[in-house]
């Protein structure tokens, strides 16, 4: 069985206090005690910090820790590469701190940083972009070739602060253990500019904006459902935003179930890209150009749920050359739906990717790939249904297969 990665969080239910386990992919919290819904809302990342055990009275000096974890798709002459990464590097530059967190991470519970948490938290000055440079250029130094496009899919970014304290060294306060040589009688963690926390999660309510009914989702759902008015709603800094769902119809039963696609309509250029004929031709497809396809608009469709790289990759080209489109009903579907875990900016992300997947001849990635800009202008949330089959899921239209095994261990993309 593959191991959990994820985080787990300590943490309280904020109507009535009661203590709850979080993982850190977890955005719809229900507390087991007052039954309230939340939904959990970062502001630009979450802070977590490390459980001490640093002796009484000891002063507890925060260090931060920029922590990635996502898919890196790069795409070669030889085709598209890809790999699933998990690391943490210093947010601010120092000697003095351990470089990372090590499996720390993983092994033990985290709790959000919160006004309440009594420290100095060191404030990060390593820039998120550049520390991420830092990852690429250690792993892109072992990929074989020149790096034609590179993506990254499924990132979860996040600040982890670890604690310390300060005596002849610097004191590991998990393990109670030192980290740093002797220190010089002129170190001063005041050099480090910081400050007491004063970040806060924000929880929003889960009540329906259209008609006030209380909306379900998964733990991990980015995109929850009203069954009372059938819409559909994603959180942001403002609150709850609606968002435009289609699906395409089917007999539904019991071994009937909807998986989530972003429908995405982009601007392409550098390449003749706006029509179905237009992708026929880029893709060499083995079909004859009909009349009318110059007018039926070309979408990059991809997964609106996590799953593994390679399998990313194939369902989002599989798709995307089916362009399913002719029997799309604008209404969420009746029957059972897998949820949204993967946000619609992860997908815009893929789109230069995916159309280098569909090339061909490849030499033409090679030689134009640099020159293509693939800009989004609108969505689409898509539901297609798949029949479940004992090990797969199947989409017998477009001839399209998930492996159920992969969608139960995606939880720890």
């Amino acid at each position: 069985m593959e191991k959990n990665i994820n985080f787990l969080i300590d943490h309280q239910c904020p109507q009535c206090g009661a203590p709850a386990a979080l993982s850190e992919t977890d955005r719809l919290f229900q507390c087991a005690f007052c039954k309230v819904n939340s939904y959990l809302v970062e502001r630009s990342y979450f802070r977590y910090l490390l459980p001490h055990n640093a002796p009484d009275g000891q002063e507890l000096i925060y260090f931060p820790y920029w922590r990635f974890k996502g898919m890196v798709f790069s795409c070669l002459p030889t085709g598209i590469q890809n790999r699933f990464l998990d690391v943490s590097q210093q947010a601010v530059q120092s000697t003095h701190f351990p470089v990372s967190v090590g499996l720390r991470s993983q092994a033990m519970k985290l709790r959000f940083v919160s006004p309440e948490t009594k420290g100095w938290f060191i404030k990060p000055h390593l820039p998120f972009r550049q520390v991420m440079e830092a990852f690429l250029t250690r792993y892109n130094s072992k990929i074989p070739g020149p790096i034609l496009h590179q993506s990254h899919i499924g990132e979860s970014l996040s600040l982890i602060y670890a604690p310390f304290y300060v005596g002849k060294r610097i004191m590991d306060a998990v393990l109670n253990q030192p980290v740093s040589a002797e220190l010089d009688e002129s170190f001063e963690v005041s050099r480090f500019s910081g400050g007491p926390a004063d970040w806060r999660i924000r929880f929003i309510p889960t009540l329906c904006p259209n008609c006030g009914w209380d909306m379900q989702g998964r733990r991990d759902a980015l995109v929850l459902h009203c069954k009372n008015c059938e819409s559909m709603w994603q959180a942001s800094k403002q609150g709850m935003s609606r968002i435009n769902v289609a699906h395409l119809p089917n007999h539904e039963n019991e071994n009937t179930i909807y998986l989530p696609f972003w429908r995405i309509k982009a601007e392409v250029t550098g390449i003749d890209l706006s029509s179905y004929a237009d992708l026929v031709k880029a893709a060499n497809l083995p079909k004859a150009i009909q009349p009318g396809w110059d007018r039926i608009p070309c979408h990059f469709w991809g997964p609106a749920f996590k799953i593994r790289p390679k399998s990313f990759l194939r369902l989002t080209r599989q798709i995307t050359l089916s362009q399913p489109r002719n029997d799309l009903i604008a209404h969420v579907p009746k029957g059972n739906m897998h949820p949204v875990n993967l946000p619609v900016s992860e997908s815009v992300e893929t789109l230069k990717l995916n159309l280098a997947g569909l090339l061909r001849p490849k030499k033409i990635v090679e030689e134009r790939i640099t020159d293509i800009r693939v800009k989004p202008s609108r969505y689409l949330l898509a539901y297609l249904p798949f029949e479940i089959h004992h090990h797969d899921l199947v989409q017998p239209t477009f001839n399209i297969a998930v492996n159920q095994n992969q969608l139960g261990l995606a939880g720890n993309l």
